[in-house]
């Protein structure tokens, strides 16, 4: 026993919809008991996760596996970078950006099967505001998307598309000051991400060329754009193009300094926080040990997969833009009946 190695499973009860009892009688069941020992915890409130993944650190630990979503990985993560201890991740996320971006099967069994192989790789992990985070960041439109959806009453994709599609229609972009390498630009933008990683999740890729091992950020700004816009955006997002749309710029830099009116929201990893005018955005190069599967390509969701998110997302789109239409015909006929009965009450 004393030859095994120590490997700590944190759940996220409140993350995805999975049973996360189950998971831990897999993970009991598939886990490879000759060389580890596992011990499980699960969350109790905002910040234990990252409590516990220290509290494994200094024991020693071999690697700590998060069940859950981007934001519970993102707080087992802080507590590991620049240590011996490895990230495993049993994906059960809303969105799973990173485990996505790794191939880390969505199927959690298949998911230890990873942990099983050991196979473990450095990535980088960014810096907003010296606040970790390990898929993406940013601010605008996408970080109010994220306010909202962590108010929302239910979670899951459709969730959050809802959210961004009924936000995208009252939104107004800002202007931000950008400054990185010795230069600076000004930019209205609807939306600016940096990316560690691709995507937000879901195969949503907003920064599409980015790699966690280059030692640089990958910058996306969204600028001013039309409803006629929003179809090739959206094909383009889950299609992994979206850096060949005319109203998109992209840049790479190891550190960003973004400028804006007033304090805001921002989000990494899907979390949302308010934080200051001034910005800073910076990479941390290959600081996280990561459990990933054997030579699996980075980042590449078979077709089917990709053709399935997009129609989803075309289905729910076209659903909330026809009720849109509906609501505001009925208001402009609600005024023009009001109008002709001024008009009759004035003859």
């Amino acid at each position: 026993m004393g030859d095994k190695k120590q490997i700590t499973f944190i759940m996220n009860p409140k993350s995805g919809v999975l049973d996360k009892q189950q998971i831990r009688k897999w993970v009991e069941r598939t886990l490879n008991q000759d060389v580890f020992e596992p011990t499980f915890f699960q969350t109790e409130y905002a910040g234990h996760a990252s409590e516990i993944a220290a509290h494994a650190v200094g024991k020693n630990t071999s690697a700590v596996v998060a069940i859950g979503g981007d934001g519970t990985i993102n707080e087992i993560a802080r507590s590991l970078v620049h240590t011996q201890t490895a990230l495993g991740i049993i994906p059960c996320g809303s969105g799973n950006g990173l485990a996505r971006h790794l191939q880390i099967p969505l199927d959690p069994r298949k998911a230890i099967d990873i942990i099983n192989g050991q196979v473990i790789e450095d990535i980088d992990y960014g810096l907003i505001n010296d606040t970790p985070f390990f898929c993406t960041c940013g601010v605008g439109f996408d970080a109010l998307v994220s306010l909202q959806f962590s108010r929302a009453g239910k979670r899951g994709p459709l969730t959050y598309l809802e959210k961004t599609l009924s936000e995208s229609l009252k939104y107004h972009p800002e202007t931000y000051e950008l400054e990185m390498d010795g230069s600076t630009s000004r930019y209205k933008a609807f939306l600016i991400a940096c990316g560690n990683a691709s995507q937000y999740g879901n195969n949503a890729y907003i920064t599409p060329q980015a790699t966690l091992d280059d030692g640089l950020l990958d910058v996306t700004i969204l600028e001013p754009f039309t409803i006629l816009d929003v179809p090739a955006l959206a094909y383009q997002l889950f299609h992994k193009t979206i850096n060949q749309n005319s109203r998109i710029k992209t840049f790479r830099c190891q550190k960003l300094k973004i400028h804006r009116n007033k304090p805001g929201v921002v989000h990494f990893d899907g979390d949302p926080v308010i934080m200051g005018a001034d910005i800073e955005v910076k990479i941390v190069k290959k600081e996280l040990r990561v459990i990933v599967p054997k030579n699996a390509g980075r980042d590449t969701p078979n077709v089917f997969q990709r053709a399935q998110d997009y129609i989803n997302g075309l289905k729910q789109l076209n659903k909330i833009y026809l009720q849109k239409m509906s609501e505001e015909w009925k208001e402009r006929e609600m005024l023009w009946f009001w109008r002709n009965d001024e008009n009759h009450i004035g003859r």
